[in-house]
């Protein structure tokens, strides 16, 4: 008798899809890592890769260049963040159109963190888009793009409850929205019980699980306390220890990440986004073992041999 669930069988490699989020590079040394990730990742050909865009428009520039070399250099598809930090509309919808005349279709919609960092107080700019919906909406205006948004698995940590914070995405999908990807978290019965939660409300939008493979953790639980992000006592104790051993600290990081991504294949889910941190190793080490191979390479876009 084969005993082995389902996310063990040889060919749920074929059933997943993948995406992957990069972030604009600062430096010629970041760039490079950067270029090293894309090509690497490029082969397990993800559904699309997101590239991040900073408060009021702070990497509009590096953020545009890094999808317009996708566009051109790749096979890849990448989808443009934006957000309503600190920008009057007329400057967010020329970005859009920027986006638009290089050949970008797909979005990803955000209200944006304030320039002051997560955790800092949000005010909307008196002429910009207020928030998420707005700007879904007003991508919809322009034309008919895939758009993804942000979901909370544990509410957004300004949000005063969750029946707030389950109707802002409402909102969001009604204005237009395809999907939700959701913010990292380490408990798999948190993201469970939230889709519950969503489709109670009528919310039938793919919500697609985000996993954030844990390159440093010291890093990571500084950054989950700020997020609102609960990271359980079993992950500390994973990694205690661990500080100055980077080899092992890559070694239980790739396993936790492909622990928690195979629990969620058997909960029926099949659909997982990446936050990389512009590098490749994790992320690849996760999809090989949920059985995601690279394929033979494509053509090259016709717009990168001219």
């Amino acid at each position: 008798m084969n005993n082995f669930g389902f996310s063990r069988r040889p060919d749920i490699g074929g059933k997943v899809s993948v995406s992957f989020e990069f972030f604009p590079p600062k430096s010629e040394e970041m760039e490079a890592r950067l270029w090293d990730t894309v090509t690497r990742l490029e082969p397990l050909q993800p559904e699309f890769v997101s590239v991040t865009y900073g408060a009021g428009g702070s990497t509009r520039e590096r953020t545009a260049r890094t999808v317009k070399r996708i566009l051109t250099e790749t096979t890849l598809t990448p989808a443009a963040h934006l957000t309503c930090v600190d920008a009057v509309r007329g400057e967010i919808d020329k970005v859009i159109g920027e986006f638009v005349d290089m050949g970008v279709t797909r979005f990803v919609a955000l209200r944006g963190d304030p320039v002051e960092g997560v955790g800092a107080c949000y005010r909307p700019h008196p002429g910009g888009y207020a928030n998420g919906a707005e700007l879904v909406g007003a991508l919809k205006k322009v034309g008919d793009f895939d758009i993804s948004v942000s979901a909370y698995p544990e509410k957004h940590p300004e949000s005063p409850d969750f029946a707030t914070d389950i109707d802002m995405l409402k909102r969001k999908v009604d204005n237009g929205a395809t999907r939700a990807i959701t913010q990292f978290f380490f408990d798999n019965d948190l993201y469970e019980r939230y889709v519950e939660r969503v489709r109670r409300a009528g919310i039938y939008v793919p919500i697609v699980p985000g996993v954030l493979p844990v390159h440093n953790f010291t890093q990571v639980a500084r950054f989950s306390e700020r997020a609102g992000a609960h990271v359980p006592a079993w992950l500390a104790e994973r990694f205690d220890g661990l500080q100055d051993d980077p080899q092992t600290h890559a070694l239980v990081a790739a396993a936790v990440a492909a622990e928690q991504v195979l629990d969620l294949v058997e909960r029926g889910v099949d659909d997982f986004h990446f936050y990389t941190m512009n590098r490749a190793d994790l992320s690849l080490a996760i999809c090989h073992m949920i059985g995601i191979r690279a394929q033979a390479a494509k053509a090259v876009p016709s717009s990168a041999a001219a």
